[in-house]
């Protein structure tokens, strides 16, 4: 593992871009802290005067901007070293500041629904500052039922920094004091199996006793404190069923879905397809299993390739493919990529105490950062491009959009990334001319469908049914949550998975479930909808005509942010998810891939 100073400055964050230093910090909040005392002067005001409703938009208009500045630089500087002290102080003071506004404003919207919704959209129609405002104003009223009378919300407010205590305590378990397991491998590797380093043996190292003891070392430093993580769970399922039943929602799932306009049909329909079309699944396990000549299938045997390749690309080069790759989507797309490719956007390596995995972060008012821990594997490549694809997003969004309606909604958030996986294969396929390599290539697409729809789908039904428990007021243990996850691997793989103990805990090291729960099953809706896309702007059964005017659509509906419900913005771009062989699409995809790979491999005689 690298240290920080050890790292030339262009593959590190360069966050003067937020501010120059603390000192400038501390004056922003200072001032924030002043323009909030503005807020409560509009009180019983705006209800009667239009001009009163636009002063107030403006004015939280302007705090909001200012606000997430002032939260995402700690934020990201606490996950560049968890152990930074300052980072810390500056984060609880600034989410004791989002605590305070959100009690100073607790009265806006329950007064706002007192404007009869005939006046409101009079006040629209004639006011140029109000239209870029409409969809928000008119969601407020769309989700009237959820909203609290004044003094309510204001004491659901007081409770907003404690409701962000169950992600706090995780990070700080998981990163900050964690024992990581130390190994020996045959390789020679002696040292912590950390996640980065535990994601580059299981791609890289073709010796299954070797997988086997870094998916111990490692999940054991989970076991260990699998106590812990299942009472954080079980606060989190807690806080959950318990908003959602102040809110008037019938369920933790109907509360995620609503403020999105989603049919808990449509969460309901992915559920049931993934496990419907678990055939080409268990058909992937056992091709490779046969392939690998394993006798026994475990989960951490799902990353190594089939045949030798162990290639490692140089990150610049990286960079280089990526922007490449991108070639379809156009001229424009590709210049904006480079930029975002530049120095000081990026902060490439694994370093002691940073966060792992990897984001993409970006505010209105400052350009996207994104955040690795690449070790040069292929999948590392892909990282690079599905994060660059969130980037590219985010940056189209802000650009087209108003502040008001530039973020776009965790829903379509994965779109751009998978679809510019789906670039990356293509492009590397097209420019290989190693056999092995377009195996692996071929494995790398499939590897995408298994982790992105498959395995992501099954998170997601774990996360509802272990929601479901706690509405029902059933009780939450280590082996409770484990047994989830037992049942549902033998569900989608069948008897094709040697099912370790350990593989069972994996719940406690998935850090979606407790930073952003219902997030997941995005990722399979995002996948199927980005393939279908896919398809439009690159088989070439539909016409050139054709192809040009869903690259098109596509790009809008990138550029389109927040300024419709998800669901109407696919359907915009052609995708509907609402018929159920959207998502049945992706199996055929997979059962495609897989007869190609066959053919390879009887190429090779394996």
């Amino acid at each position: 593992m690298l240290k920080r100073d050890e790292i030339d400055q262009k593959y590190k964050w360069n966050l003067t871009d937020y501010y120059e230093n603390w000192e400038a910090w501390d004056r922003e909040l200072s001032q924030v802290k002043e323009l909030m005392k503005k807020v409560p002067e509009y009180k019983g005001k705006i209800r009667y005067s239009c001009e009163k409703f636009i002063e107030l938009i403006k004015l939280e208009e302007e705090l909001n901007r200012r606000a997430e500045k002032l939260y995402v630089y700690p934020y990201m500087l606490k996950d560049l070293n968890s152990k930074d002290e300052v980072a810390s102080i500056k984060m609880q003071e600034i989410q004791a500041l989002f605590t305070q506004y959100s009690v100073t404003v607790a009265w806006m919207t329950p007064e706002i629904l007192e404007i009869p919704k005939e006046t409101m959209e009079k006040w629209i129609e004639k006011n140029e500052e109000l239209r870029d405002q409409k969809f928000n104003i008119m969601e407020i009223y769309r989700l009237q039922g959820h909203v609290l009378d004044a003094e309510k919300e204001k004491l659901l407010s007081y409770y907003g920094q404690y409701m962000g205590s169950p992600d706090d305590i995780y990070g700080e378990l998981s990163i900050s004091d964690m024992k990581w397991n130390e190994v020996e491998l045959s390789d020679g590797y002696k040292g912590p199996v950390t996640n980065g380093i535990y994601s580059k043996v299981l791609s890289t190292n073709r010796n299954q006793e070797d997988r086997r003891k870094a998916f111990e070392a490692l999940y054991s430093s989970f076991d260990g404190n699998k106590n812990t993580y299942a009472a954080i769970y079980r606060s989190l399922l807690q806080r959950d069923a318990a908003s959602a039943q102040a809110r008037n929602y019938n369920s933790t799932l109907e509360k995620a879905l609503e403020p999105k306009n989603v049919p808990v049909e449509v969460f309901e329909t992915l559920l049931k397809s993934a496990i419907d079309n678990n055939a080409p699944l268990q058909r992937y396990v056992k091709l490779r299993q046969k392939a690998l000549g394993l006798k026994d299938y475990h989960y951490y045997d799902n990353s190594i390739n089939i045949v030798e390749y162990n290639k490692e690309f140089e990150y610049d080069k990286a960079k280089e493919m990526v922007l490449a790759s991108v070639a379809p989507l156009g001229e424009e797309y590709t210049k904006k990529m480079a930029t975002a490719l530049s120095d000081g956007w990026i902060d490439v390596f694994e370093t002691e105490n940073k966060r792992s995995g990897a984001y993409s972060l970006g505010i209105y008012d400052v350009h996207p950062y994104v955040l690795l821990n690449y070790q040069g594997t292929m999948d590392d490549v892909f990282t690079v491009a599905h994060e660059m694809g969130h980037a590219m997003h985010s940056t189209l969004s802000s650009e087209a959009q108003p502040y008001a309606t530039h973020d776009y909604t965790i829903f379509v958030a994965e779109v751009a990334s998978t679809f510019n996986e789906r670039l990356m294969l293509d492009y590397m396929i097209k420019n290989s001319d190693d056999s092995n390599e377009k195996i692996a290539l071929i494995e790398q697409a499939l590897g995408n469908i298994v982790g992105t729809f498959y395995i992501q789908t099954l998170f997601a039904n774990y996360e509802y049914q272990a929601h479901k428990l706690v509405e029902e007021g059933k009780a939450i243990t280590p082996d409770v949550l484990s047994g989830i996850m037992d049942n549902l691997f033998k569900q989608y793989f069948g008897d094709t998975l040697a099912m370790d103990e350990l593989q069972k805990v994996i719940w406690a090291r998935i850090p979606h479930f407790f930073n952003s729960p219902y997030y997941v099953y995005q990722y399979a809706t995002s996948f199927a909808s980005s393939a279908n896309l896919y398809d439009r702007i690159t088989n070439e059964k539909y016409s050139q005509e054709e192809r040009e005017k869903a690259t098109k659509d596509y790009l809008t509906l990138l550029q389109s942010g927040g300024n419709d419900h998800p669901m109407s913005q696919l359907k915009k771009a052609g995708v509907d998810l609402e018929k159920e062989e959207s998502f049945h699409a992706v199996a055929k995809e997979f059962d495609r891939l897989l007869d190609l790979l066959e053919v390879e491999l009887k190429k090779i005689n394996k």
